[in-house]
């Protein structure tokens, strides 16, 4: 007979076992019940999972998916630049929301742009036999990316581009939004303009002064590279390497600022200058609250939702049974958002 009200509870970890004794039926049932089988009549099911809330039974689902045929945990790992970044949180979201859709669990780490957090990251969820990995990758870390991928996770990497054999990418076009956005300034009529980018490691940062090069070198223009900062890691480094050009001999008329955070930087030392109406801004990349500055900032707009349900598609492509294909890059467009400060012309 089951345990009854008032009898004494199990003590320690609860098992399926006592679950069948409380429910007074067979573990064999309890198992059935617990991972959602056929053949269990509704009385029987009500009665399980009656006992189960009673004793406050909690599913094991590692140990459960060691013993599924496909071998399969319905985890994936999404491992992000800064979780914190408005950019990474936006993706980080459209990726839960299709994997949600499908009942898989998203985790989720920051590498901090660190090829050695990178690595442990990984490490640490192909340990936890994730079903798949979208990465953002910091670089350096090919070589063992190809090494998961051979031993048969499915990988996706977004905003980077990689080549390796079955790992599929998804980036926006970061050549030709910088390209267009550095040519809008120069047909406004400036001639010095400065740059801000991320550091040279990062494929994207690497696109985007390269974007920068090709718009002056189409406009005839040499690139001053007195106005070009590169390798700057954070919002308060962009601030003070902005507040530098500007303050140096024959100052730039606009600053591009190749990432969020920079753009974030570059506005704060054209603010406190007393230039942010005076001197335009372009930011790669939007970010919270852009529109309600005066002037609104104007940026290279990406869709990290649309990239993030992209690379979510790919993934649980190859989990559900694609994985023989060859490697797919996809490729997503940007925008232009003109809010006021990209539209400022050269101080006559």
């Amino acid at each position: 007979m089951g345990t009854r009200p008032g009898e004494d509870q199990p003590r320690g970890r609860i098992t399926m076992r006592d679950v069948a004794t409380r429910a007074g039926v067979g573990l064999a049932t309890v198992s059935r019940v617990i991972n959602d089988k056929p053949g269990v009549a509704a009385e029987l099911v009500e009665r399980v999972n009656e006992a189960a809330r009673a004793l406050g039974y909690r599913h094991d689902v590692t140990a459960s998916s060691l013993r599924r045929a496909d071998r399969r945990t319905a985890t994936i790992a999404l491992v992000l630049e800064d979780v914190a970044n408005p950019f990474s949180s936006a993706l980080h979201r459209a990726v839960e929301d299709a994997a949600h859709a499908e009942d898989i669990l998203v985790l989720t780490g920051s590498s901090d742009e660190h090829p050695e957090r990178e690595r442990e990251l990984i490490d640490t969820f192909t340990l936890r036999r994730v079903d798949g990995l979208i990465v953002i990758p910091a670089g350096g870390t090919d070589g063992q990316l190809a090494t998961v991928r051979r031993q048969g996770t499915p990988i996706v990497c977004v905003d980077r581009l990689v080549e390796l054999d079955r790992v599929d990418t998804v980036t926006v076009d970061n050549r030709e939004g910088t390209r267009a956005a550095v040519r809008r300034l120069l047909d406004l009529g400036h001639r010095r303009i400065a740059f801000l980018g991320d550091m040279r490691s990062i494929w994207t940062a690497r696109e985007r002064y390269q974007g920068y090069a090709e718009a002056h070198a189409g406009a005839g223009r040499p690139v001053d590279e007195r106005l070009v900062r590169r390798d700057i890691r954070s919002a308060e480094a962009a601030e003070r390497a902005t507040g530098e050009i500007l303050t140096a001999d024959d100052p730039p008329t606009a600053v591009f600022a190749a990432q969020n955070l920079l753009t974030i930087g570059g506005l704060r030392a054209l603010q406190h200058l007393g230039l942010h109406d005076r001197v335009a801004l372009i930011g790669f990349d939007d970010f919270p609250l852009a529109d309600m500055l005066r002037p609104g900032v104007s940026v290279v707009s990406q869709d990290p939702a649309e990239i993030g349900l992209m690379a979510a598609r790919l993934l649980l492509g190859r989990i559900n049974g694609g994985d023989h294909r060859p490697a797919r890059h996809a490729v997503v467009p940007t925008g232009y958002i003109a809010r006021g400060s990209g539209e400022i012309p050269p101080a006559r």
